[in-house]
């Protein structure tokens, strides 16, 4: 098969009509006429992730954030992005990002991190004009749980070290809210909606005071939040592409945990 029958499906599945207006989803490098080697999935681009292509012999990878966010003005050796562009050509790897697109699609990134968490009659929280999609997904646990019981199965359902969340306003979880990466902006549809719980990525300090009294706030990290990413976008190509050769790394979190014994 051909790298555009990859790019196809995930197109079919998150059509770029559906990212933000900042965003550069879409091919980011290479040219989708070649014969697919093997798909690379992860969630950033860097430079151990072309690496890792090259010894697996992937000659296209598949990114969740996009490599190229800006113009480039020059292609040398000046920062990492630039090495990688360079790279990338030589070694004829095409590079794929589906990021907002992905976020906005019905079933995409919200909606897979919503059915990792159980929950129910799962909507977006913030549903486009269009009625095609929107960001973030509100739904409902199964049964009512305490406040303990939710935290600690959030952290089960995304593997996560740690997570910063304001005091609970309530002693029951029921309506849950999210909109994973960098999905702060959304609190306030959360609050609106009559979420007991808003989950993201990050979240600004400050953003914290805003509805203590109405919403108890969850940050996981944006890696933690998003890095479940790589399991959808497996799914979405194995299942268009059944005879595809899928290879996963997700090894890209740029941030550390430091814990004092």
């Amino acid at each position: 098969m051909k790298i555009k029958e990859a790019v196809r499906a995930l197109e079919n599945f998150a059509p770029l009509s559906l990212q933000e207006s900042y965003d550069n989803a879409g091919l980011q490098i290479g040219l989708t006429e070649r014969e697919l080697s093997g798909a690379l999935l992860c969630l950033d681009v860097t430079e151990e992730v072309v690496r890792v292509a090259e010894e697996r012999g992937c000659n296209l990878i598949v990114a969740h954030h996009p490599l190229l966010f800006h113009g480039l003005k020059r292609i040398s050796d000046g920062n990492y992005i630039e090495r990688i562009v360079m790279r990338a050509i030589k070694q004829d790897i095409a590079i794929y990002a589906a990021h907002t697109n992905l976020d906005n699609a019905f079933g995409g990134v919200n909606f897979y991190a919503a059915e990792k968490l159980g929950l129910k009659d799962v909507a977006f929280l913030h549903p486009l004009e269009s009625g095609l999609g929107g960001s973030g997904a509100i739904g409902d646990l199964p049964e009512a749980m305490s406040v303990a019981a939710f935290l600690k199965a959030l952290n089960q359902a995304f593997n996560t070290q740690w997570m910063m969340h304001s005091p609970a306003h309530t002693a029951a979880v029921r309506r849950v809210a999210m909109c994973m990466g960098a999905g702060s902006s959304f609190l306030k549809d959360a609050v609106q909606a009559g979420a007991d719980v808003f989950i993201t990525g990050e979240m600004g300090h400050h953003a914290y005071f805003d509805y203590t009294d109405r919403i108890m706030v969850c940050a996981l990290g944006h890696y933690q939040s998003e890095i479940h990413v790589v399991e959808l976008l497996s799914k979405v190509l194995s299942e268009a592409c059944p005879t595809m050769r899928i290879e996963t790394f997700t090894a890209t979190n740029p941030e550390e945990i430091f814990t004092e014994k």
